[in-house]
């Protein structure tokens, strides 16, 4: 490994683009710990502290604990997140969207424009919002004392807010960007990811004090570690898991030479869609608390939904559980279109043996995406809730595990994949001579 590793440093794109990702990702950790001007942290951490858990807790997974911190990049790179899903979704059903996207590098280009357009809007209406909700949270009890979150709220603050936010989030979009473009793997997974490990540290180290406290046993921890060896062995596979579907290239005799005649496969996903239906499900089921928090206070109806849907009781969990399946089953028929595949095929000459090109092909291919979706967010919903069963189960803090597993193995993978792909192209040994990675080039 430490060769393989020397090897990476021994080319020289290949080394500026290594060095360069890693110079832009300890620009964003740095800026993650610059506060917004009149706020009180320590009040701030200290209503985080005592309110730990729900949108608020996740969101400030994503961001690295920024918004726990109430630094420029507080928003992070999530507004960007959701322009580009809220774009994806509308070309499914805007076809002008639609058209965009059949039209190339052109397309493409607009399509990212819009996504910028998006961002802003998205920072700038999250940037009240969380304006508000730290002019609301009013004086918080910290070292005995009561202190106010914000130092002088009012106009000048909100505004202040918003555009200092809304600034953060373009920063770290562009971040994104020139990573993707001038470094290696996707800027905008990368910088999700970092901030999702940033936080693992301070996890272990609240387990290390509980075990020396004795607050947890240490049999019942090594339980627990063993468990999430075994997840991350089974998120690992499930990600790399496809259902491959032979397809057979008929030969054409152009002139004197013949084309075609070669054999190849579909690779199905098990995992289509990823993370996204967990992030749309935990969106969507803590929609009314969040906007409650936000811009509603002392309102008893909003009070009474956030009490039934604790995320420790039985029907959060099974309404979790249907949200996430649903939406694999919505996000995997929007970003794969069965239809336009078999037409691809049938026009160059391919098709499944055994299986009639054209309607049938497509039919086909949709009925084993449909099998292999089902399991994919099943497995997506065990993920997601299992630090929560985990929790209740065993009266472990665990803070590992769910999205933040998925997301970090996920990207973690693909930017190994990427790396192989320029070691190998200059006839240097990959980090695996077998296996998965060097097997899928």
């Amino acid at each position: 490994m430490i060769e393989k590793l020397r090897s990476i440093f021994r080319i020289p794109e290949l080394r500026k683009r290594v060095l360069f990702t890693l110079a832009l990702l300890v620009v964003y950790r740095v800026g993650g710990h610059v506060p917004v001007p009149g706020i009180n942290g320590g009040a701030l951490k200290a209503w985080f502290e005592s309110n730990a858990g729900g949108l608020f807790g996740l969101y400030d997974m994503f961001v690295g604990g920024s918004l726990e911190r109430a630094t420029i990049f507080a928003l992070g790179i999530m507004p960007n997140v959701s322009a580009s899903i809220i774009i994806q979704l509308l070309t499914a059903v805007v076809p002008y969207f639609e058209r965009l996207q059949k039209e190339g590098d052109e397309g493409r280009k607009k399509i990212t424009q819009y996504t910028r357009y998006g961002t802003v809007l998205l920072a700038f209406v999250q940037g009240y919002g969380i304006a508000v909700f730290l002019q609301g949270l009013g004086a918080v009890r910290t070292q005995g004392a009561e202190l106010g979150v914000v130092n002088n709220p009012g106009a000048g603050f909100m505004v202040m807010t918003m555009i200092t936010l809304t600034a953060g989030t373009v920063f770290v979009m562009w971040l994104g960007e020139q990573i993707t473009e001038r470094g290696i793997g996707n800027g905008i997974s990368l910088i999700i990811t970092v901030g999702i490990v940033a936080e693992y540290p301070r996890f272990a180290i609240n387990t290390i004090r509980q075990l020396m406290n004795r607050s947890i046993s240490p049999f019942l921890m090594i339980i627990v570690l063993a468990l999430m060896i075994v997840v991350i062995a089974a998120v690992i596979a499930i990600t790399q898991g496809q259902r491959k579907i032979p397809v057979q290239y008929a030969k054409r005799i152009v002139g004197r030479r013949v084309y075609g005649g070669q054999s190849t496969h579909i690779p199905l996903r098990v995992n289509t869609p990823g993370v996204i239906p967990i992030i749309f499900a935990q969106s969507l089921i803590m929609l009314p608390s969040t906007f409650g928090a936000l811009f509603i206070r002392n309102n008893a109806f909003l009070e009474g939904m956030t009490a039934f849907l604790s995320p420790s009781g039985v029907l959060y969990n099974l309404l979790y559980v249907a949200i996430i399946v649903f939406f694999s089953y919505f996000y995997t028929a929007i970003i794969f279109n069965p239809v336009d595949l078999a037409d691809n095929m049938k026009k160059y000459g391919g098709f499944v043996p055994g299986i009639r090109p054209g309607k049938k092909t497509a039919e086909y291919i949709d009925r084993i995406l449909t099998r292999i979706t089902l399991p994919g967010g099943l497995f997506l919903a065990g993920i997601a809730i299992l630090p929560m069963l985990l929790i209740v189960w065993t009266k472990v803090p665990f803070d590992f595990g769910g999205t933040s597993l998925l997301i970090t193995v996920g990207v973690t993978l693909d930017t190994l994949q990427q790396i192989e792909s320029h070691l190998v192209m200059r006839h240097y040994d990959g980090f695996m001579k077998k296996g998965r990675l060097r097997g899928r080039r």
